[in-house]
Parts: structure tokens; sequence; C-alpha cells
């Protein structure tokens, strides 16, 4: 079965989703570059800079790895999808 045509609802007792869950593909290479300035930011001590540079490097990590795992999480869901539609064509099992 296809999941376009199920619908997503809360009411099966799930709490809300976090806010990077329907980033998507771009969403995610948005937040990877946005990890990579903040890093930037920080190494180069301008305004806003935390004083113990290490929690602004931490910070700008946890932004990347979000991008990261949100980008390998969709390509692998593409990889899989195609991989599935291309055994159902062929008439594989």
């Amino acid at each position: 079965m296809s999941d376009r045509g199920v619908e997503r609802s809360d009411d099966e007792g799930h709490g809300p989703v976090p806010w990077w869950a329907d980033l998507g593909v771009w969403g995610a290479v948005a937040l990877i570059a946005f990890g990579g300035l903040a890093a930037v930011w920080v190494s180069l001590r301008l305004p806003g800079t935390p004083t113990e540079l290490a929690s602004g490097y931490y910070g700008a990590a946890r932004v990347v790895a979000i991008g990261l795992v949100i980008v390998g999480s969709s390509l692998l869901n593409r990889w899989r999808a195609r991989s599935a539609a291309v055994g159902e064509s062929t008439g594989a099992d």
C-alpha cells in the first residue's frame, strides 16, 4: 500500500510532531548551511557569540547533525521507494 493515500493524524496517542519533521531535503540542506554559518560566526567571534566558545560550537554542531539526519533519512526513503517501484514493475518479490 502506498503512503500517499494514508492520512496522518495525531489521534493515535502520539504527541505533536517535532518542528523539523516536515522539512524535507531542501530544508535539511538549509539547516546544514545555517549550522556551518553559525560555526563560522563563533570562530570569528562576531557579536552575539557566547563567552564560552564550546557552547557555540556545540549548538552549531547540533543544527548540522539534525540536518544530516534528515537528509540521510530522506534520501534513504527515496532510494527504497525507487527500488521498490523497480521491483514491482519487474514482478520480483
